[in-house]
């Protein structure tokens, strides 16, 4: 048998990467874990640096002098100090930001802000605008000015309620999201959620979460039933999975919104879901494209992956030969099933995994939970 040693905790896995930023990073983090990635960037970021839009805001936030300002992005508020550097503006935008009540919408903004020799006055620990709202609604901003750094589009729900409570309000764009010139990859991907082929989609933006149901058009119910089904979304913090949360899509995310705290909340739930069975003296763990035999990872083909999947769905209990012709990835008929049971029975070792029952069909020799 061809099995390897040290199979990593994701092995046998496949997960898909929907970020554009530190994508390879994210996918490094996870084949080192032993998985099958797919890359599959839904969005793309387009800096405003030479945009008038973004100057025009950072002359009248100048011109302003807010009283608060709101910093959402880490790389939103560093690109927008890096524009300012190359209009000349950087000395009064930086003296302006050092004269009013710095709020940071999580941990990332308020890295940008101190590496920009500024102080927060405050941070939301939730990372979500909606704290940062009911802040600044609980103090009273009637009359205040108030510049809010957009991230990657606008946020209505934020500036017309800061509006609608008396601030005076100025919005920088810093930058905005877009689909990407070439969306075959999130199409494939579509494509592979809806055949089952997928374990794991992450996302580390909500954007991106739209991006991949914009696209997937009229397929978007389907890839929302896999999410419900056997594929598990893993988004970033609450923010990402809001839109995902909202049409019952269960959804799993760590503690702390960072690209390692994901990678490890990944790494800790998905072998949670797959099925473990002692079958025939060995402790078999059926992932998404390999079996796991005592702890050692065999890759298999789509057609006897598919197969082991419907015998495990039902140990140690018979599976007609029809139900296993309709469990292929192409269908095809009664021979298909024989000649992938027969690469199975390999792949596993020819341990008597399998067994025949005679004009019935094929069972798991099951001794009992692992």
């Amino acid at each position: 048998m061809n099995l390897s040693s040290t199979p990593g905790p994701l092995a046998g896995f496949t997960v898909a990467v929907t970020a554009e930023r530190r994508r390879e990073e994210l996918a490094a983090l996870l084949e080192r874990r032993g998985a099958r990635v797919v890359l599959a960037p839904a969005i793309t970021i387009v800096p405003l640096r030479d945009d008038r839009a973004l100057h025009a805001a950072t002359a009248a936030c100048v011109g302003l002098a807010p009283e608060i300002v709101v910093a959402t992005t880490g790389i939103g508020f560093r690109g927008w100090l890096e524009a300012a550097e190359g209009w000349g503006m950087g000395d009064p935008l930086r003296a302006a930001l050092g004269r009013a009540r710095l709020i940071a919408r999580g941990a990332k903004p308020c890295g940008a802000i101190r590496a920009a020799d500024l102080s927060e006055d405050w941070s939301a620990a939730t990372e979500s605008s909606e704290e940062i709202l009911e802040r600044l609604l609980a103090q009273g901003i009637a009359g205040r000015r108030i510049a809010v750094q957009l991230h990657g589009g606008p946020q209505s729900e934020l500036t017309d309620a800061l509006r609608a409570a008396g601030a005076a309000v100025v919005e920088i764009p810093v930058y905005r999201w877009t689909l990407p010139s070439d969306i075959t990859p999130v199409r494939r991907l579509v494509t592979q959620l809806t055949a089952g082929q997928i374990d794991a989609v992450t996302f580390t933006s909500a954007p991106a979460v739209r991006a991949l149901l914009d696209i997937a058009g009229d397929e978007a119910g389907q890839v929302l039933d896999a999410f419900r089904g056997p594929t598990m979304a893993a988004c970033v913090g609450p923010v990402t999975a809001a839109s995902l949360v909202q049409q019952d899509v269960p959804v799993v995310m760590p503690l702390r919104s960072r690209l390692g705290a994901l990678v490890k909340t990944v790494t800790d739930e998905l072998p949670r879901r797959t099925p473990k069975l002692s079958v025939a003296g060995d402790t078999l763990e059926i992932r998404g494209h390999a079996v796991l035999i005592d702890g050692r990872v065999q890759p298999l083909a789509p057609a006897a992956m598919a197969i082991l999947g419907s015998l495990s769905a039902r140990p140690g209990a018979v599976v007609s030969k029809e139900r296993l012709v309709a469990s292929l990835p192409r269908g095809t008929d009664g021979h298909a099933v024989d000649v992938a049971i027969a690469r199975l029975r390999t792949a596993l070792g020819g341990g008597g995994h399998i067994e025949t029952v005679i004009k019935r069909g094929y069972r798991l020799r099951v001794d009992g939970p692992a």
